[in-house]
């Protein structure tokens, strides 16, 4: 993992939430639909072992997405993720609604989006985060980029930064 700034790692220690988008952060963005129009999606499974080490170490976990796929759903319930929103078209309206149902401030939860639908909730989330393939007119607007891909790694990275910032740097 590259220098982390002080600033990020100060913002990283207090996170105790943390906001996935799922098409191009969660997976590399590619959607395959068969001819008999069966979706499917590629998740990293490194980037699942991550968030099951965050939940281990009591960091909440969170989806949200513009699209529905009962893959998302599926993948969530395997790696224990309970908070997942689809099919959203307002993102800061979930932002706002799981903030208050966890009690939670702005500076205690991270964002990782990689488009310009993820940048209102970027703007609001306390440390807020993009992927190195993202849109890269968030890239500026962000605390941290990612070294690796959506679905190639940059959750698990994620996930690297915010357990090392918590003391807990040794659980992947």
């Amino acid at each position: 993992m590259k220098h982390i700034t002080p600033g990020v790692q100060k913002k990283a220690a207090k996170i105790k939430l943390i906001l996935f988008d799922v098409d191009g952060v969660l997976t590399d963005g590619g959607i395959i639909i068969d001819d008999r129009g069966v979706e499917a999606k590629r998740f990293d499974v490194r980037d699942g072992q991550g968030i099951s080490a965050l939940i281990h170490f009591g960091i909440k976990i969170g989806f949200i997405t513009g699209r529905y796929s009962n893959i998302v759903r599926r993948r969530a319930k395997e790696l224990g993720v309970t908070m997942v929103y689809q099919n959203v078209q307002d993102k800061v309206q979930i932002y706002d609604r799981i903030k208050r149902k966890t009690g939670l401030e702005d500076e205690e939860i991270a964002y990782v989006g990689d488009d310009i639908l993820d940048l209102p909730v970027l703007r609001k989330a306390g440390l807020a985060i993009t992927v190195r393939d993202g849109w890269p007119g968030l890239k500026s607007r962000v605390d941290y980029m990612t070294r690796s891909g959506g679905g190639r790694g940059a959750v698990r990275e994620v996930s690297e930064l915010v357990l090392k910032a918590q003391g807990k740097g040794t659980a992947l």
